[in-house]
């Protein structure tokens, strides 16, 4: 009797505690005139193993809360999405009816925030439009995950909840006990429109579109259409992926490959219970992820494979500033459906979308959004356009990934001064120990500019003889190499009254040949005064980022920068590194006051392939003359630069 009296009190005293949390959450969702944001911590409990006391900062516990969307606006909200500042180390293992705006696959380490994307159903609806029907204004996802470090009676609640959909303003949001909320309002300075049935489309460096072309009862055909918008920046080898969501799987393709052809998912997963008659043998692939890669040249007229404008590009995407022809890669498949989805009209686009290339691999995708319907020429050359049944947007930009080793480097040079500046000491990285034959810390040894046409490891005596000469300490032990594949020599040429000139050349110092290459330089004042390149293909860039960009690339027969070789004695001779160069010239008339010798005449950032080069970090001193045997080897290593490009 006792004990059902004590738990009878228990019960009265938590309807009692919990009451007005109740109260006070129906309060605020009625006072929200726009869109209400709330976040309950609902259980939690420690997990193995148990590191307290000896570090409880790191001792790992479940947490299970809820995430609720609600639209209480005038207007509908389209693709919602929320902003979570997780903050206690997060690994978030499910989420129900969203997922990661980034693409990311669970689990995923969420500890520094996320953003949250509604699917399968994106959209929420209003009050007066639905009668005030709660599944269609309001979205609700169950998250489950584990946290670091909050032990009870702690709650390990985020930072701030925030609407990360352009056109919203969010306070800061209320904290009670287990539970936050905010309620986010129309910006009205913002000209974005929430009301809109198709999303405008987005902005990105690359921009993927899921357009699809033909529809069945049971599959549908999509054209897959990757471009790229960024005018520095180019994909090689390209590698798409995406993750299917309804068990979906590819049975052809056009243009384009899956990089594993296996249906053995489809054939003891759910589509062979629900394709009993299919030959899954001739089924592309089943896989949940698939990873899709691009086709040869030589299948551009495959009449099974190819036959697809911009495909089959062996995976290059050049930037549009270099060819907008070939800034675009397009592939088409067939893809079958579950029968939950047997209806030609029942289309949903594939989520977590990653692209990368061989050099240039970090891009975080945003999840497909809905777009106006994609326009394609009539095939038959009339002068007609047909319409996309359906079509989705992913835009993805490129992220820089901390401590990311660069792979070019850049030496400079001047008329007025004998010694070259060289690549840094361990510009494109060095071993994490290196050993003691070299220093990964010291300065890098000015050069005589003979020794730019030699690699590093045969360039030893000639930098110590020049050092020598100069009367410069030399460190013990030498400083180590550059370790770039690709270094690029910057030289003022001249310097007049009324223009100057420099001369850029670039070499290849590793195996593998640059087809289509193309370089970028950044000036701080000398952009304006670009005149003409006269090896290789010049402009000025506007715009990008700032009109201070010279975009350059290798002319017709000039546009593979080719790989370092033996020299015509391999047992006696340096191997020697494939080689182009230019001449810039510059007017002053357009960049008063510009002092170029100062450093004006040197560029700030340079790009090769779409890659940002280590840099100097000292200029050539204009403390004193050339000498004439210097300004002799000057003009060698142009004769013998310009040797290289007919070779």
């Amino acid at each position: 009797m006792a004990r059902l009296l004590f738990f009878f009190i228990v019960i009265i005293i938590f309807f009692f505690i919990s009451l007005p949390l109740s109260l006070s959450q129906s309060t605020a969702e009625e006072s929200c005139n726009g869109i209400f944001l709330s976040y309950n911590y609902t259980s939690g409990h420690r997990l193995p193993p148990t590191l307290i006391p000896s570090d409880p900062s790191q001792q790992p516990y479940r947490f299970e809360s809820n995430l609720t969307i609600l639209n209480n606006g005038l207007r509908e909200l389209k693709s919602w999405r929320v902003y979570v500042g997780f903050e206690h180390g997060e690994v978030l293992v499910s989420a129900s009816h969203a997922v990661l705006d980034d693409g990311s696959l669970l689990p995923a380490n969420v500890g520094n925030g996320t953003v949250f994307s509604g699917f399968p159903e994106r959209d929420l609806k209003t009050a007066v439009e639905t009668a005030g029907y709660l599944p269609q204004m309001r979205a609700q996802v169950q998250l489950v995950g584990t946290q670091f470090g909050v032990a009870d009676p702690d709650v390990p609640l985020p930072s701030t909840i925030t609407l990360a959909n352009d056109g919203f303003s969010c306070p800061n949001p209320t904290k009670l006990n287990f539970w936050m909320h905010v309620c986010c309002t129309e910006d009205s300075r913002s000209n974005f429109t929430t009301g809109e049935d198709l999303q405008p489309l987005q902005n990105g460096d690359v921009t993927i579109m899921y357009d699809v072309i033909r529809s069945y009862e049971t599959n549908y055909w999509a054209q897959v259409t990757v471009s790229n918008h960024n005018p520095l920046d180019r994909l090689d080898n390209w590698k798409l992926s995406w993750e299917w969501k309804r068990d979906e799987f590819i049975y052809a393709m056009k243009g384009a490959y899956p990089s594993v052809v296996d249906s053995t998912d489809c054939i003891f997963g759910k589509p062979g219970e629900s394709y009993k008659d299919m030959d899954f043998s001739n089924a592309l692939n089943c896989e949940r992820r698939p990873t899709i890669i691009d086709l040869p040249p030589t299948m551009v007229n495959n009449s099974d494979l190819g036959m697809i404008p911009f495909c089959c590009r062996n995976g290059t995407i050049l930037p549009p500033t270099m060819d907008q022809s070939k800034s675009v890669s397009v592939f088409q498949m067939q893809v079958f459906k579950m029968p939950t989805e047997f209806n030609r009209t029942q289309l949903i686009p594939p989520q977590n979308w990653k692209i990368r290339g061989e050099v240039n691999q970090d891009y975080q995708c945003a999840p497909p959004v809905r777009v106006s319907q994609s326009q394609f020429p009539n095939p038959s050359g009339l002068p007609s356009e047909s319409t996309a049944i359906a079509t989705w947007q992913v835009a993805c930009n490129k992220t820089e990934s901390k401590g990311a080793i660069p792979r070019c480097c850049v030496s400079f040079s001047a008329f007025f001064n004998d010694s070259v500046v060289p690549c840094n000491t361990c510009a494109c990285g060095c071993k994490s120990s290196p050993s003691n034959t070299c220093s990964a810390s010291a300065q890098a040894l000015l050069l005589p500019s003979e020794a730019l046409l030699v690699p590093f490891e045969n360039r030893t005596r000639k930098a110590t003889e020049f050092a020598k000469l100069q009367r410069r300490a030399l460190p013990n032990p030498l400083p180590c190499g550059d370790n770039c594949g690709v270094s690029i020599n910057w030289h003022l040429f001249t310097d007049y009254d009324n223009g100057w000139t420099a001369r850029i050349t670039l070499f290849n110092w590793g195996e593998t040949d640059f087809v289509d290459w193309f370089a970028a330089l950044q000036f701080d004042k000398a952009v304006p005064g670009f005149q003409t390149m006269y090896s290789f293909n010049g402009s000025a860039l506007p715009g990008v980022p700032a009109n201070n960009t010279i975009f350059m690339q290798g002319k017709p027969g000039l546009n593979y920068l080719l790989a370092e070789k033996d020299g015509k004695k391999p047992k006696k001779d340096p191997r020697v590194p494939g080689a182009q160069q230019s001449v810039l010239s510059f007017t002053k008339k357009t960049t008063p006051g510009i002092k170029v010798a100062r450093g004006d005449g040197f560029p700030t950032k340079v790009f090769f392939n779409g890659e940002e080069c280590s840099l100097p970090s000292i200029l050539p001193s204009n403390a004193y003359r050339m000498s004439v045997a210097t300004r002799f080897f000057g003009f060698l290593l142009a004769a013998v630069a310009l040797l290289f490009l007919q070779q």
